[in-house]
């Protein structure tokens, strides 16, 4: 190997050791991402922090859980959102930390791997999502209902954040 091919093998060596690779989609590391984007986000983080945030039954929280039914129920990651400074913030993203949700105040989503790409690239909102029952949900219908455009910037999510396809382990 002349001194060129050698200087090329190892400089492409080292750009591929510092690259990493996308985290699963729902995989913790990706919830974690989320969280992140939520907080910076307007939509998310004004949009919700009237009525939505406040309907907490006094524990100061919500949770989000959601997972893919493709890859299974076995790994559901979770969001925590409470009210700081007049927002609705993302405090938590990673892997299940609450056992079962109340579904008067926190909610549960999943969907096929196909289904998150479509809602994350826009092609359709919440509204078409539940109608159609491309999403599964459980928790306050009537609550999101009051609040699609949030919702829809939730949905968005898979969308912004870079992700393998390949089921969380």
């Amino acid at each position: 190997m002349n001194k060129l091919s050698l200087l090329a093998a190892s400089l492409l060596a080292i750009s591929s050791a510092g690259a990493q690779a996308a985290p699963a989609l729902m995989s913790a590391e990706w919830t974690a991402q989320a969280c992140d984007a939520w907080n910076k986000d307007a939509n998310l983080s004004e949009g919700l922090a009237g009525d939505w945030i406040k309907n907490d039954k006094g524990r100061g929280y919500k949770i989000i859980q959601m997972y893919r039914t493709d890859c299974g129920d076995k790994y559901i990651t979770e969001m925590k959102i409470m009210s700081k400074d007049d927002k609705a913030m993302c405090v938590y993203g990673g892997k299940q930390q609450t056992a079962a949700i109340d579904d008067d105040v926190d909610y549960l989503m999943h969907a096929t791997t196909q289904r998150w790409n479509e809602m994350g690239a826009g092609e359709y909102g919440p509204m078409r999502a539940m109608m159609f029952g491309r999403l599964k949900f459980t928790g306050p219908k009537m609550e999101a209902m009051s609040v699609m455009g949030p919702f829809e910037a939730f949905l968005r999510l898979p969308g912004k954040i870079p992700s393998d396809q390949a089921c969380p382990k």
